[in-house]
């Protein structure tokens, strides 16, 4: 039971911590674009997908956990 509620508590950290890298990267990404640094706009939004199939990954991870308890 508490092994279930370990991995959800570190699930939950990594996905904060995933999203306040994306709102960084976003806000970064979205204030070059706005400088006329128009390159910056495509790694940023890959970089964007990537941590959002991260993310989708850590959800898909804990609901598998909650669901074997």
């Amino acid at each position: 039971m508490r092994r279930g509620t370990t991995a959800l508590d570190g699930a939950a950290a990594l996905l904060v911590l995933l999203l306040m890298v994306q709102v960084w990267l976003l806000s970064a990404t979205l204030d070059a674009y706005l400088a006329g640094h128009t390159d910056a706009a495509l790694p940023g939004a890959i970089c964007s997908g990537i941590i959002f199939a991260a993310a989708v990954g850590l959800y898909w991870f804990s609901q598998q956990v909650h669901r074997g308890r």
